[in-house]
């Protein structure tokens, strides 16, 4: 969770830096600019965050669907087993 927080504040200063120097750039100025890299960054700050942790999710639930899972040499595995036994 930490690492998650020090990837987004990089992650909110770098985004404002953007917004501002793009906004300064389309208006010409700097309250505008100002302005629209405080609340754009912002917002997408905290949806960043939350993608993040959606995919961390994501992730997780994909490892333990997959462990959980029989494998087909397993299955293969079984019935050779079954095989000797009923032969011998």
């Amino acid at each position: 969770m930490k690492r998650d927080l020090v990837k987004t504040a990089t992650f909110a200063a770098l985004h404002f830096s953007i917004g501002f120097g793009v906004a300064y750039l389309i208006s010409g100025s700097l309250p505008v600019a100002l302005g629209v890299a405080l609340i754009e960054p912002a917002v997408n700050t905290v949806a960043f965050f939350f993608h993040e942790r959606a995919w961390q999710h994501s992730e997780k639930a994909d490892a333990a669907k997959n462990m959980a899972a029989p494998r087909i040499e397993d299955h293969h595995s079984f019935r050779n087993l079954r095989s000797l036994a009923l032969a011998g």
